[in-house]
């Protein structure tokens, strides 16, 4: 078995980032704001995650 480490997950940022955007939304009063936002996020994040992994070459 190689050495090697899978790509890196982005869907587990993702989620969390919606859901702490929901909680923070709702905290004060538009929970669909904060989720929306929260989507936004976690998008850059996860894109964010991939580019880095992807520029580590193949694996």
């Amino acid at each position: 078995m190689a050495d090697r480490n899978g790509p890196q997950a982005g869907g587990f940022l993702l989620a969390l980032c919606i859901l702490v955007g929901a909680v923070i939304g709702t905290v004060r009063g538009q929970p669909s704001v904060g989720v929306i936002a929260g989507i936004g996020v976690g998008i850059a994040v996860a894109v964010a995650l991939w580019l880095k992994d992807r520029a580590q070459g193949p694996r």
